[in-house]
C-alpha cells in the first residue's frame, strides 16, 4: 500500500459485533440505542414525510428551521437562552467530532482522554495523524486520574481534550474536580463535553458556555429521542466556534428526512422522553439483580449498565446464542438498559446458563 499512508495499516475501525440470530425476540443491547422504537402514530408521520418530500432536491443547506428548533429544545432543559447561531449540525456525533478534531487539533497538537471512553475520539484523531494521549480513571469510581491528567497537559502539546458526561462505557458523570480542572484549562485548549446520554442524566454543561468560549457541548437524535437510523447530531457551542465547525461540515450533510424527522421529534419530545423515567428505575432494578449475582456494578447515570462478571466474555457469548447481545468493552460489560420485558429475558437467559 505504497499509495496510502503507513500508519493508516494499524488503524482499528469502530465496529460492532455481528447479529446471526434466528430466533423470537432479538434484544440488541449492545449499542445503547432507546430498546422501543418511535410510537407507531410517529411512524405514521414519518411515512408522510417520506411520500411527501420532493426527491430532487437538496436540503436548505443552513438548515435554519431545525437549528431554530434545536435551540428552543436546549433551553428547556438547560435554562439557557440559546440561539440558532450557536447550533451546529452533523451527520451523527461523529462528523461532528472529527470537525473538531480538524478545528482544534490538526497541526496544532494532541488531543487527551480518559480511558475508556468512546473510542471514536482516538480512531478519529489518529486518521487524522492526530496524536492521542490517554490517561486512566480509578477502578472505583471511574473518575479522571487528575494528576495524569495534570502531567499530560504540562508540556503544553495538547490541543483538546474530550470528556463525555456521563461517560460511555461507564456510566459516570463529571465530579466536581474534574469540572474545576476543565475549568482551570487555558483558553488555548478546546474542550469537548459529550452529553450523548444527556437526557438519561438530567444534567448539563451548558449554562458553563457563556463564560468558556473554548467549550463544545456535543448532542445526539440517536439514543433518548430514538432516531438512531437518522444519525442527526449536534454540537452547541459559541458563534465564532459554530461558524468553523459549520464551515467544516460537509455540503448537506444531513438528507432532508432526517433532517425533518429531527424536527418532528422535537414538536414531540415530550412525549418521547416520557419513558425516561422507566428507564431509570429498569436500569436501578438491573444493577440490584446483577449485584445480587455477585457481579460488581457501578452507578450509571446513562440508559446502561456497566457490570463485571468475573467472566465476561464467556456471558457476552452465552447470552448472544439465547438472543440478548450486550457489549464487551473497556475490560467490563455494558447492557443497554430498556424496556421491563427486555431485562425479565435478559436475567432469565442468564439464569439458564448460570442457575
Amino acid at each position: 500500500m505504497e499509495h496510502l499512508r503507513a500508519d493508516l495499516a494499524g488503524l482499528t475501525p469502530y465496529t460492532v459485533e455481528p447479529v446471526d440470530w434466528h430466533g423470537d425476540p432479538l434484544d440488541k443491547l449492545d449499542a445503547n440505542e432507546a430498546d422501543g422504537d418511535v410510537p407507531a402514530w410517529l411512524r405514521e408521520k414519518l411515512a408522510h414525510l417520506a411520500q411527501t418530500l420532493p426527491q430532487h432536491r437538496y436540503p436548505d443547506g443552513e438548515y435554519t428551521s431545525l437549528k431554530t428548533a434545536i435551540a428552543a429544545y436546549v433551553q428547556t432543559w438547560s435554562g439557557v437562552a440559546i440561539a440558532p447561531n450557536q447550533i451546529a449540525l452533523g451527520n451523527g456525533s461523529d462528523e461532528l467530532i472529527r470537525s473538531v478534531l480538524i478545528a482544534a487539533a490538526l497541526h496544532r497538537g494532541g488531543i487527551l482522554v480518559a480511558n475508556p471512553t468512546f473510542s471514536m475520539y482516538g480512531i478519529l484523531a489518529k486518521s487524522l495523524g492526530i496524536p492521542v494521549g490517554a490517561i486512566g480513571r480509578r477502578e472505583t469510581d471511574f473518575a479522571m486520574d487528575l494528576e495524569a491528567a495534570r502531567a499530560a497537559m504540562a508540556p503544553e502539546n495538547i490541543a483538546a481534550v474530550f470528556v463525555v458526561h456521563p461517560n460511555s462505557p461507564t456510566g459516570n458523570l463529571l465530579t466536581a474536580a474534574e469540572l474545576d480542572w476543565l475549568r482551570s484549562l487555558p483558553p488555548t485548549v478546546t474542550v469537548v463535553v459529550d452529553e450523548a446520554y444527556g437526557e438519561f442524566a438530567g444534567t448539563t454543561v451548558v449554562p458553563e458556555l457563556a463564560d468558556r468560549p473554548n467549550w463544545i457541548v456535543l448532542r445526539t437524535f440517536s439514543k433518548a429521542l430514538r432516531l438512531a437510523a437518522c444519525r442527526v447530531g449536534y454540537a452547541i457551542a459559541a458563534p465564532a466556534t459554530v461558524r468553523v465547525l459549520e464551515s467544516l461540515r460537509l455540503p448537506y450533510a444531513l438528507p432532508v428526512f432526517a433532517a425533518e424527522a429531527a424536527r418532528l421529534s422535537l414538536a414531540h419530545h415530550d412525549t418521547l422522553l416520557a419513558n425516561i423515567p422507566a428507564i431509570r428505575q429498569e436500569r436501578a432494578r438491573l444493577s440490584t439483580a446483577l449485584s445480587q449475582r455477585g457481579w460488581q456494578v457501578w452507578p450509571s447515570a446513562g440508559n446502561f449498565v456497566y457490570a463485571r462478571s468475573g467472566r465476561d466474555r464467556e456471558v457476552m457469548t452465552a447470552l448472544a446464542a439465547r438472543g440478548t447481545l450486550i457489549r464487551h468493552t473497556g475490560g467490563g460489560l455494558r447492557i443497554t438498559v430498556g424496556e421491563k420485558a427486555t431485562g425479565d429475558r435478559l436475567l432469565a437467559r442468564l439464569a439458564q446458563e448460570w442457575p
